[in-house]
């Protein structure tokens, strides 16, 4: 399949949100020319296209990266609001979340997936169970899924989370790959972190975890531990080949401090930390210390949507307020963020900016709408006033899932709807 877009302002995120008049060629998987109308018009002659996409002056830039999230609890959507974090999770949550089977999660997780490409997000970096089924979900419409370990107290072993390690990077698709990583401290016992750690260890790998979520998560590993969840865990050699906190509001210096040295990539969840009041990370000061950073939805349960312009929105917002200082943590450090940050954290070096040779995953941002004019400054449009309702086209791997309001993921969306509320509907009176 050879795609050919043009008339377009392409940012590239190469050189930060620099923008290019001009096309991008797609061949197959890949992106094979990105460039002025004039550096095309040199290779173009004679290529036989399957499809030319005039963009009629829209922007083309790489998809967002959904860089935490639970995609099959679209079950939970709406169902537990409204309720402090401890018993939302332990008395609404779980007791639904024992009644999943496989089918549930794949039609949950394929609702999510649809979702996700009206967001304009490309890619996600779920953590969930029965991973078989999601890989399955994200395999059969063509999305990209990085899958991560969820192992705690509750389920899993560390046997386990290996073999998942070895099937899913030699999955039948290209489009799935796994991280290592477990649920979160407090519901992990010391046996099992330190197996993590031994697996990191001997596969070189990092390890992803929910990190410092809130106040009592932190004062519970102070009292166990004597350290703060971040000290605890890099005391044991969890994160000597790097890894990922999942929210991180709670940190101190000393915390900070060992993410920067170890790599550890920080995913906050803005929209999930206020609707459960859980806090606001200090985002502002990760990003002058040159934190890793990316962003995540944490999932329809906890956030109800999977809206990256909203949690756009929100970093830069939330770190304005609490500060306060309107100036900080500019736009342009949010799309990075959104973008190559979240690609990079999730290991997806072949997917965070528009290159020659790097993954065709890319969106068509509609500039033809009142909420993007006057374009005074396009990149700030887009993270300040931008909505789902500027996603003309998701591509993923140079198929396009998404254009014009309709989807191209192999099951039509209405056949979606209903085997997902039927599972709902069965759940509910179980």
């Amino acid at each position: 399949m050879k795609t050919r877009i043009y008339n377009a302002k392409i940012i590239t995120m190469v050189n930060g949100t620099d923008i290019i008049e001009g096309e991008i060629h797609i061949e197959d998987e890949c992106i094979s020319f990105v460039g002025t109308a004039e550096e095309a018009g040199k290779i173009k002659d004679g290529i036989v296209w399957d499809r030319e996409i005039d963009a009629c002056g829209n922007v083309v830039m790489p998809g967002f990266k959904d860089a935490h999230t639970h995609s099959a609890m679209t079950f939970l959507r709406s169902y537990a609001d409204d309720l402090p974090l401890q018993e939302w999770l332990y008395n609404r949550v779980f007791p639904m979340e024992a009644k999943l089977t496989e089918e549930d999660v794949l039609w949950c997780s394929k609702l999510a997936i649809m979702e996700y490409l009206t967001s304009g997000i490309t890619a996600n970096f779920d953590m969930y169970m029965k991973n078989e089924s999601n890989a399955k979900a994200s395999a059969d419409t063509g999305f990209r899924t990085v899958l991560c370990g969820s192992i705690n107290d509750f389920g899993g072993t560390i046997e386990e989370i290996e073999e998942e390690y070895k099937h899913f990077n030699n999955y039948g698709s290209h489009l799935i790959s796994y991280q290592l990583g477990f649920h979160a401290e407090y519901t992990t016992k010391r046996e099992t972190l330190e197996g993590m750690a031994g697996l990191a260890k001997k596969y070189k790998a990092s390890v992803y975890t929910h990190n410092s979520e809130t106040k009592a998560e932190v004062e519970g590993c102070v009292e166990r531990y004597g350290k703060t969840p971040t000290a605890f865990l890099d005391s044991i050699g969890m994160f000597n080949y790097g890894g990922g906190g999942f929210h991180c509001v709670y940190m101190t210096d000393e915390d900070l401090n060992i993410c920067k040295e170890k790599n550890i990539w920080v995913v906050t969840n803005p929209a999930s930390n206020v609707k459960l009041a859980s806090g606001i990370a200090p985002v502002k000061k990760m990003l002058d210390m040159g934190i890793g950073l990316a962003i995540g939805t944490d999932g329809p349960a906890s956030n109800n949507c999977l809206d990256m312009f909203r949690e756009m929105f929100l970093v830069t917002a939330l770190q304005k307020v609490s500060i306060p200082d309107a100036a900080a943590v500019d736009a342009n450090d949010v799309l990075h963020m959104a973008t190559v940050g979240g690609a990079l954290s999730m290991g997806l070096t072949d997917c965070d900016t528009l290159e020659k040779g790097k993954c065709a995953d890319l969106i068509m941002i509609d500039m033809h709408q009142p909420n993007m004019q006057p374009v005074n400054n396009i990149s700030k449009n887009i993270v300040y006033s931008g909505s789902k309702q500027n996603v003309k086209m998701t591509m993923v791997a140079g198929k396009i899932l998404y254009e014009d309001g309709k989807f191209n993921i192999g099951t039509d969306a209405e056949e979606v709807y209903a085997k997902a509320n039927e599972r709902i509907t069965r759940m509910k009176q179980a």
